[in-house]
């Protein structure tokens, strides 16, 4: 009962004193709105990455060429990765389902009748639609007989048709891509932008072709490979690992002279980028609360001064020192639990504004976000109203009712 009659006694001292108690709590507004908006857009960043990448596969990995930095480094050989190495993995590393030699070029120029643009065009396999998850929605995918005998077809990402103002009804038409002329057999689903990558920006075409075009990177390839399940990752990278370390004779001593990177690992990389941005966000948070917590003790000890004959009487009837201060840090709560509350009210509005942006992820307040909103309001009012209330508690009864 003593703390509802504190709580009602708070209440009573908010509704006198509104926008006093307004502009006191507005650090603690904005460190909940603050805390409740970071975490939700996180979140909803973090489950679209999550999503993506399941989407992709989670059992898919990358294989390429790549010299170590520093002084290990510099003692290895050409770096190189061939086709007789991914021939060797294929046969070789049975936790593969598939693989794909990935041949690509970041700005092949493309014709088609008058309009001209520039894509990525990706040199790849038959596998690669299955380990990208590249599903055709017009035409059809590559033949293996079309890689075999290095045909001059392609398959066009639907970016690539919107670049030159042409629609479905391409395929079975003629494309310039470096000046050579290929079939358009396919247009690839949607996929839209990830992390500021349009997918859709791709042409693809057989390596075998790719490789005759640009014959440099005959022994710098790259490659796509999937395992035969998510629990089969770790063993098929281990066994990549392995093989092509034997085949470009490394020592025990010696660096790997390439990568490979698993989708899991992608997804490691974005949380640890997530965690130092809401680290970076959540130092903004604890400056509104220090803020917030300094506008609270200050009022509280001005509601002391004020109410100083009040807490003498109080005692002169009775009170404990322990009721003072139940009832001023009762205050100081009620206090922050109002900002609180408004801040919370703010990030739900923040966050439901983010989401209708067309470009932004859908944003969802998780509900332990609003625990933490309150939780650290509620903490805010303990810490800073700890002080006001224990000089309030330890207020001589005489002196208080002579005071003026």
């Amino acid at each position: 009962m003593l703390i509802l009659a504190n709580v009602r006694t708070a209440l009573e001292q908010l509704a006198a004193n509104q926008l006093r108690s307004l502009l006191t709590v507005l650090g603690i507004v904005i460190a909940s709105a603050s805390t409740i908006t970071v975490v939700s857009v996180t979140q909803g960043f973090t489950g679209w990455v999550a999503d993506f990448l399941r989407g992709i596969g989670t059992n898919a990995m990358w294989v390429w060429p790549n010299r170590p930095p520093g002084a290990a480094g510099r003692t290895l050989g050409r770096i190189e990765l061939t086709e007789d190495d991914l021939r060797a993995i294929e046969r070789n590393c049975d936790a593969l389902r598939s693989i794909s030699p990935l041949i690509r070029r970041p700005d092949v120029k493309l014709g088609y009748g008058h309009e001209e643009a520039s894509t990525i065009m990706d040199g790849v396999s038959v596998e690669y639609h299955a380990i990208r998850n590249f599903p055709v929605a017009v035409g059809r995918p590559f033949a293996i007989a079309d890689v075999e005998r290095g045909h001059h077809v392609c398959v066009l990402g639907r970016e690539v048709l919107h670049k030159l103002a042409a629609d479905d009804d391409i395929v079975g038409d003629w494309v310039l891509i470096q000046g050579q002329r290929f079939r358009v057999i396919g247009v690839l689903e949607e996929k839209g932008s990830f992390l500021g990558a349009n997918q859709d920006d791709v042409v693809l075409v057989p390596y075998t072709i790719a490789l005759k075009m640009f014959p440099t990177v005959r022994r710098k390839l790259a490659m796509a490979a999937q395992a035969t399940s998510e629990e089969s990752v770790l063993e098929a990278k281990a066994q990549i690992i392995n093989l092509l370390r034997r085949r470009h004779g490394l020592t025990a001593n010696q660096p790997n002279d390439f990568n490979v990177f698993t989708q899991d690992e992608m997804l490691k990389a974005f949380d640890s980028l997530s965690l130092v941005a809401t680290a970076v966000l959540s130092g903004i948070v604890g400056i509104s609360l220090l803020v917030g917590g300094i506008g609270i003790m200050n009022v509280m000890l001005v509601s002391v001064t004020e109410r100083t004959r009040e807490i003498g009487l109080r005692k002169a009837v009775g009170a404990r020192r322990r009721d003072i201060l139940l009832q001023f840090l009762t205050e100081a709560v009620v206090l922050s639990l109002a900002g609180g509350g408004l801040g919370t009210l703010l990030g739900y509005g923040l966050s439901a504004l983010a989401s209708m942006h067309p470009q932004m992820v859908s944003v969802v307040v998780p509900w332990w976000a609003v625990a933490l909103g309150f939780g650290i309001s509620a903490g805010t009012g303990i810490v800073f109203g700890l002080v006001p209330a224990l000089k309030a508690a330890l207020l001589n009864p005489i002196d208080a009712l002579r005071h003026e």
